[in-house]
């Protein structure tokens, strides 16, 4: 994939102090962007652009696209992500679960004009071409099989699939709505909130030392520990924090039973909870002996985080948040 994103870029500079100032105000990456002069749909649809248009290659080949999108949708939530931390409101989206609201952790404001167009992994077509988009999002994991009817809608740029490959992803997403620049920007951002973040924590030593681990309590199903090749095992990477032997390697997640909690040993546990807690391990788990024989557990270093946010806010805006609840919780 081309590292050039998009022909026309505001001026780097101008950007660059925009992303110090938010850093310097605890936003986000991309939050500040977002609120400097955000991009709107016009009304009636089509683009704020020139009108031309360029060629851009991704999972599924090569789609022709504005020069700068303006109506934009957003089948997961990582071009969700993207789009909001990028400067641009998208005209639809979908969501976790039928009737459920847009991520809690993007700015309400930016998401005031947004459609729901069904659930993630089934999109309304309808609902989507009813919004006149000049611009679709997603991921082969998701829409692979409906690439074509929605390509028939608009241009469509479809990623690989998600998770550890988000920063790539947001290149690409950059590249497909003329957007470059903003997030050249975003990401000087965020390699600037993880240097900074590795001082707090005491240097790359003292993190390097610490072994850092994210456990998910499923509803209805096992215990995950989740590994490297995720979103949240790549952000643990970008900060140099140890990991467990058996959780720092290639690989999604590690499933374990109650009786397996001595494989959650580490120095620090982040967990979330995901549906009914009574319908998942937690309880069994927490309460019993080797939960509570954890280096996390008796040192009081176990931290419960927002499930939503840490599985979910696949991208810069989200990976700041994430940051922030690291350095709050352990510097």
């Amino acid at each position: 994939m081309p590292r050039t994103l998009g022909r026309r870029t505001p001026d780097r500079r101008t950007l660059s102090r925009r992303a110090a100032l938010g850093l310097a105000t605890g936003l986000a990456p991309g939050l500040l962007l977002a609120a400097c002069g955000a991009d709107s749909p016009t009304p009636g649809g089509g683009s704020t652009g020139s009108g031309g248009t360029r060629t851009v290659q991704h999972a599924r080949g090569t789609s022709t696209v504005p020069d700068r999108a303006a109506r934009v949708v957003a089948l997961d939530t990582d071009a969700l992500d993207s789009a909001v931390t990028l400067g641009l409101s998208p005209v639809g989206a979908t969501t976790v679960s039928e009737g459920a609201p847009f991520p809690g952790y993007l700015p309400s404001e930016r998401l005031a004009g947004t459609k729901a167009v069904g659930t993630i992994g089934q999109p309304n077509l309808e609902a989507i071409a009813a919004l006149r988009p000049d611009l679709i999002l997603s991921n082969q994991v998701r829409d692979d099989k409906r690439y074509d009817q929605l390509s028939r809608i608009a241009p469509t740029v479809l990623s690989r699939t998600t998770g550890p490959t988000w920063k790539e992803n947001v290149r690409l997403h950059a590249e497909a709505m003329g957007r470059g620049a903003e997030a050249e920007a975003a990401d000087a951002a965020y390699r600037a909130k993880v240097r900074d973040l590795v001082t707090a924590l005491g240097g790359p030593a003292k993190a390097a030392a610490t072994r850092v681990e994210m456990a998910r309590f499923l509803a209805g199903a096992p215990t995950r520990l989740y590994l490297d090749d995720t979103f949240v095992g790549s952000l643990f990477k970008d900060l140099g924090l140890g990991r467990p032997a058996n959780q720092g390697k290639p690989g999604f997640s590690l499933e374990i039973s109650p009786e397996q909690v001595d494989q959650a040993a580490a120095d620090v546990i982040f967990y979330s909870v995901y549906g009914d807690p009574a319908k998942s391990d937690r309880t069994q788990i927490t309460e019993g002996a080797l939960w509570k024989n954890i280096d996390a557990v008796r040192n009081g270093r176990v931290y419960q985080v927002d499930d939503s946010l840490w599985m979910l806010g696949i991208g810069y805006t989200g990976a700041g948040l994430i940051l922030d609840q690291i350095r709050k919780d352990l510097a």
